[in-house]
């Protein structure tokens, strides 16, 4: 009698023993193949090279849905290595985990050397494509010479970029036609990334998947006034075009942002467009359509030096819902020569963000952000005037 009893016992000790260690497989293996946001994380394995023997991470492979995203990049093949280090940032920070495809547009032919080196730095699919002729010339309205006239005249005001007549064409090809661009006709949405540029903070969420889980139809991370004399007769322009064609405004536009004087002019306001996070078809409708078709014909691009930026801002602010731009905070940013860095601690420290608050741009003067809080009603972070000039 005894001896059953201990033998009951020893098979309920083996039952729960074969219990706990299968939970404890199930729960390494789930910890394991999960990951974080659904991605797969492999096995470490060996490798012998040069004599040496490395144990490697395979790379982690995401597993979960994604929107149908890109980033893309205007560039020339001489911009390859100071391309580098702004793909090595968004990979690190925040690509590797989601591997979101990469198109590159240029205007000539990429070489060889460009694609193997980009193609080894991205986690996702590299597409390569290049701007047709029509979407880097001149229209046929266009008075050439009255155009070299006004670059001659803006390199002796020393105007930037005022006597570049490929600036001219870029501007012109990133308001009106990267969208059109056959490489980007299965996405709908779009990350724009430059040479030279960084990402300061770990980027954990799919942000794409943030803009349409919440309504968002562009995004920014700095905003700033625009040089009053590359843009004379910019807004004289669009308020011909606000009333020509009503229609296209949208009743909750966000013209307090562009302008002070409900309309009457320009503040020069504007997002930088080297990052923008967007919704194609923004551009790709009906109304910013007629109104890219409407500048174009004015001429500005090239009798003056009319940027996508101000294009895009003014676009976005009119036709789109104020509720519909979304700011990213959290992101940290730089292009030259301006930071953008989390002020609010938690969040710099839980991103894991490298940028020094005290060199942050968004609450200073010049920049544009703080009238963006402002006019949209969104309460700033705490401690916010610090930082402002």
């Amino acid at each position: 009698m005894q001896t059953a009893k201990k033998d009951g016992a020893y098979r309920v000790i083996a039952a729960v023993s074969i219990l706990i260690v299968t939970i404890w497989v199930l729960f390494q293996g789930a910890s394991f193949a999960g990951g974080r946001n659904g991605t797969i994380k492999n096995s470490s394995h060996t490798v012998k090279e040069n004599g040496f023997v490395y144990r490697k991470v395979a790379k982690e492979v995401y597993a979960g849905t994604k929107e149908k995203a890109t980033f893309v990049t205007l560039a020339r093949n001489e911009d390859l290595y100071s391309l580098i280090g702004s793909i090595a940032s968004i990979e690190d920070r925040f690509n590797r985990k989601f591997q979101y495809d990469w198109v590159f547009l240029n205007d000539k032919e990429f070489t060889e050397e460009f694609k193997r080196v980009t193609t080894a730095m991205i986690s996702g699919t590299t597409k390569y494509g290049k701007v047709p002729p029509e979407h880097w010339s001149y229209p046929e309205w266009i008075d050439q010479n009255k155009a070299a006239q006004v670059r001659d005249q803006m390199r002796a005001d020393r105007i930037i970029y005022g006597d570049s007549e490929s600036y001219r064409h870029m501007c012109r090809f990133e308001s009106g036609f990267f969208y059109r661009n056959e490489m980007l006709k299965d996405y709908d949405w779009y990350w724009r990334v430059e040479p030279d540029t960084r990402i300061h903070c770990d980027v954990d969420y799919d942000v794409f998947k943030f803009m349409k889980d919440n309504g968002k139809k562009y995004g920014f991370t700095i905003s700033i006034k625009e040089y009053p004399a590359t843009i004379e007769t910019l807004w004289k322009t669009t308020r011909e075009f606000m009333e020509k064609y009503p229609e296209h405004i949208h009743p909750n536009n966000m013209l307090d942002f562009v302008s002070d004087d409900e309309g009457a002019s320009y503040n020069l306001c504007h997002f930088w467009s080297n990052f923008e996070v967007g919704w194609l078809d923004l551009w790709r409708g009906p109304a910013y359509s007629a109104y890219f078709d409407y500048l174009d014909h004015a001429g500005g691009f090239f009798y003056e030096r009319w940027g996508d930026a101000p294009v895009h801002s003014i676009a976005a602010a009119l036709l789109l819902d104020r509720s519909e731009i979304h700011h990213f905070g959290d992101v940290g940013y730089f292009h030259v020569p301006f930071h953008a860095c989390p002020i609010d601690d938690l969040t710099r420290l839980n991103n894991r963000c490298s940028c020094n608050p005290n060199e942050d741009f968004t609450w200073k003067g010049y920049s544009c952000t703080t009238k963006f809080y402002t006019v949209n009603n969104i309460p700033k972070p705490a401690g916010w005037l610090k930082y402002a000039d």
